[in-house]
């Protein structure tokens, strides 16, 4: 069947900004006598949405740390320098042909200006961010609910990933998932069909073609 649609992770996939993260949930954490160390959180929190990095960490839902990491992460990030020329190119080519969606952990407060700055706002034909599901990655509940904003089934749209907990997310929802290496070692990514470099034009023309 014809691939319909794009379904794009946000952080460390669209946008190359995991180092930023954990540099702001360092902060964040150190801050109430948790510290965290670079090897932690890409072992044990990358990939997870907002709110579940902080209840995993912290042992209990945080809504003000959420917050605050939400306030902290629009000041860094929002200019859209975050987002590749090759990323936004690949995005802009993608859109031409079919619906891209993008299907994050983090808040839609977080995306919208970065996609926005990076003039890809009028390129996305869904949005699912974390306060749209019960349930982040690892659960399927976000690419499902994109997936039904398109009306598609999952045999016509592909994956981009970056984290094994967002592969196990698209998987689970029944779709082809591609994972871009750099977040995670490729032992991490193994679920994925394939591991691509990076999300570029070329990934774009061979999957749509």
């Amino acid at each position: 069947m014809a691939i319909r649609a794009l379904l794009l992770d946000f952080n460390g996939t669209l946008s190359d900004d995991e180092p930023l993260l954990y540099a702001i949930f360092r902060e964040l954490f150190d801050e109430l006598g948790k510290p965290i160390t670079e090897a932690e959180y890409y072992d044990q929190l990358a990939g997870l949405s907002d709110p579940e990095v902080v209840e995993k960490w912290l042992g209990e839902p945080d809504p003000a740390v959420v917050a605050r990491k939400i306030e902290r992460y629009r000041e860094l990030s929002a200019d859209g320098s975050t987002v590749s020329f090759e990323a936004r190119r690949a995005v802009l080519e993608a859109a031409r042909q079919v619906a891209v969606a993008v299907v994050s952990g983090s808040a839609r407060s977080e995306i919208e200006p970065v996609l926005a700055a990076a003039g890809l706002g009028s390129s996305i034909a869904a949005l699912v961010a974390s306060e749209d599901v019960e349930r982040g990655k690892p659960a399927p509940d976000g690419y499902l609910k994109a997936l039904g904003l398109l009306g598609i089934g999952p045999d016509e749209a592909v994956a981009v990933e970056d984290s094994d907990v967002g592969i196990a997310a698209a998987k689970a929802a029944g779709l082809r998932c591609a994972a871009v290496s750099g977040t995670l070692p490729p032992d991490r990514l193994s679920a994925a069909d394939e591991i691509i470099e990076h999300l570029d034009s070329d990934f774009v023309r061979r999957v749509l073609a």
